[in-house]
């Protein structure tokens, strides 16, 4: 067992903060894939906590991926998933879920680059498809539907036809989240068609096997949606009269 600097824990929201702080000593390799947990009472007897609250914490570990229990060790630090990796920005973000510039920060880090390797790599069927899921979201958008999933499916395809399974499975973590982000934001008026406009630039650009048009059009996407939100929060804003 590799011996770690443990300290107290302060008592709010204990087993929350107990599995942040065995987390954070994994993701910094001061745990290592294979090194064994403390015990549950020497857990407790370092983080001054109770060992109800070492238990819970371990359950979340072990939900998270990062440690498992293995007969006659323990409970062993596990080899870390993407999945395990991206959790604490899930996490974050599940708890800002309000805050959409936020999620566009995320989004305008992760997508632009995606679009470039997209036209370098994408093959004629995902092209075709992009296609067919850009004609459903038209029409749809013409019949007054927010047209959500095809909103998804697009950035999601792109993401495929980047042909990197490391952030495919991360946006595999985040998908349900950005699908509620856009159907908020799809009824923000003017947000849909800023959507139809800005997936045709970026699928002509892949279909030109252009990866620099392909990444400009996506993160000129991106800003323009969040240009459309800024406005829209800000109309919707309070007004403080003077006196």
């Amino acid at each position: 067992m590799v011996p770690v600097t443990l300290e107290p824990i302060r008592r709010t929201r204990v087993y929350e903060q107990v599995a942040a702080r065995i987390q954070q000593l994994i993701l910094e390799g001061e745990l290592r894939p294979g090194d064994r947990l403390p015990t549950e009472r020497e857990l407790a007897e370092r983080f001054r906590v109770s060992r109800s609250s070492v238990r819970d914490a371990i359950r979340v570990l072990q939900l998270m991926g990062l440690v498992e229990p293995r007969q006659g060790e323990g409970t062993v630090v596990r080899d870390l998933s993407p999945e395990a990796v991206v959790h604490p920005l899930a996490s974050l973000l599940v708890r800002s879920r309000a805050l959409l510039t936020d999620l566009l920060d995320v989004r305008k880090m992760i997508e632009p680059h995606l679009a470039a390797r997209a036209a370098q790599h994408a093959t004629e069927e995902e092209i075709r498809r992009l296609q067919t899921i850009l004609d459903r979201q038209r029409a749809k958008a013409e019949q007054g539907e927010l047209a959500v999933e095809e909103d998804s499916e697009f950035h999601y395809t792109i993401a495929t036809a980047a042909r990197n399974q490391v952030i495919l499975r991360i946006l595999d973590v985040l998908m349900d989240l950005l699908r509620t982000s856009r159907e908020r934001s799809l009824q923000v008026p003017g947000r849909l068609q800023k959507s139809l406009e800005g997936h045709g630039r970026i699928l002509a650009a892949i279909r030109r096997r252009d990866p620099a048009a392909a990444e400009a059009a996506m993160r000129r996407h991106l800003e323009e949606i969040e240009e459309v939100l800024g406005r829209a929060v800000s109309a919707n804003r309070p007004r403080v009269r003077g006196r």
